[in-house]
């Protein structure tokens, strides 16, 4: 099972918005196939996984990290290649929470008379694709908030200036995260004061995340990044009906706008927006904004994780902070943070956190059953 996660692991640049799975079929001891989902509408890992197996899958184990699917989509169920095939049992390690094939899959192959055992390994598996199960279970994206800042968090001098609080490899290490995720997050101040292309640029991915710009009162124009550049789709989030303002978009196929109420500021109502994004199969977010974003995404209390990146280096008490939060006594007694990770990128350091009541949510609770 470990070997079938590290396989799925493997489609995390491109499976978007399906979850990430892989798959191992054994003899005994001995692997025949194996394999991963890699692309969506491409077959999924059983199906890569029975094709190397070939006529050995007869009588073989097959441990998968979720639930085959029992359904056609794009392409066909999963369970039934895994019953045609012989399979004379599957070992998986959590159930899918997708309606479609929850529990199903596993119903069609005892139907059939394959023993079916569960949540070997759950933990990791759902670890794996948190982003999928927080959109269908949720109904809301998970969210990773990106900070790079300075031993005193600072995130840029008092003129704006960015440019680097951390080296190469800290932003090369953003440049996967973009990649793993379905959406990059921003505001519209971040636009409007840097231009950034929001895009995966340090390395070839077949699938580019969405940009999504929040912009209250739609002031992006034709000429920022994220509209010019049509590589890669770019998603409005607006609270204004002004179909005028709008039309300007129309030419741009790739840019798609939604509009949401405001809240009581005037503001984009985020508790609105959480779930239409879900709808739009949208999983893994990674905010990259600055102070009020980030801020007010703390405040609402939708951050799942941090990543936080910590350059060796003082700014000053005038350039501008990362975060403007009120006080808060009781963190002195209980963190709301889990560290996941802490790690040594080149000469920075990489702080990985989690929000202890999205740590209790993603561990689940399912346990192995033989």
């Amino acid at each position: 099972m470990q070997i079938a996660l590290d396989l799925a692991w493997q489609g995390r640049f491109s499976t978007s918005p399906n979850p990430r799975v892989g798959c191992v079929i054994a003899q005994g001891e001995q692997i025949v196939g194996q394999g991963f989902h890699v692309y969506t509408g491409e077959p999924h890992a059983e199906r890569h996984a029975l094709n190397q197996a070939g006529h050995f899958a007869a009588g073989a184990t097959a441990y998968v990290t979720l639930e085959p699917c029992s359904h056609t989509g794009r392409t066909g169920p999963c369970a039934q290649a895994l019953i045609d095939a012989g399979i004379s049992r599957v070992v998986m390690a959590m159930t899918d929470p997708n309606p479609l094939v929850q529990g199903k899959g596993r119903a069609m192959l005892q139907r059939a008379g394959i023993e079916v055992s569960s949540g070997l390994l759950a933990q990791q598996a759902r670890m794996l694709n948190v982003g999928f199960l927080s959109r269908i279970e949720r109904q809301r994206p998970y969210i990773r908030l990106k900070v790079a800042a300075s031993l005193d968090s600072k995130t840029a001098l008092s003129n704006g200036d960015s440019k680097w609080i951390t080296g190469e490899a800290a932003r090369d290490d953003v440049q996967t995260l973009r990649a793993e995720s379905c959406a990059i997050l921003t505001g519209i101040n971040t636009v409007l004061a840097d231009n950034p292309l929001l895009n995966v640029r340090r390395f070839n991915t077949i699938r580019q995340p969405i940009r999504i710009i929040l912009d209250s009162r739609l002031r992006l124009t034709v000429n920022h990044h994220v509209i010019s550049d049509s590589n890669s789709p770019t998603l409005i989030i607006t609270t204004v009906q002004d179909t005028e303002k709008k039309a300007a978009f129309t030419p741009y196929d790739h840019v798609s706008i939604i509009t949401v109420p405001a809240d009581q500021h005037g503001r984009i109502d985020l508790n609105q927006l959480w779930p239409a994004l879900a709808q739009r199969q949208i999983g893994m977010i990674l905010v990259e904004a600055g102070l009020t974003l980030n801020s007010a995404l703390l405040n609402s209390k939708v951050v799942d994780e941090i990543i936080y990146y910590q350059a060796p280096k003082f700014l000053g008490q005038s350039a501008k902070n990362a975060f403007s939060l009120a006080e808060d006594p009781q963190a002195l007694h209980k963190s709301e943070w889990n560290t996941m990770a802490l790690d040594l990128v080149g000469t920075d350091c990489r702080w990985q956190l989690q929000h202890t009541e999205t740590s209790l949510w993603a561990n689940g609770i399912d346990s192995y059953s033989d």
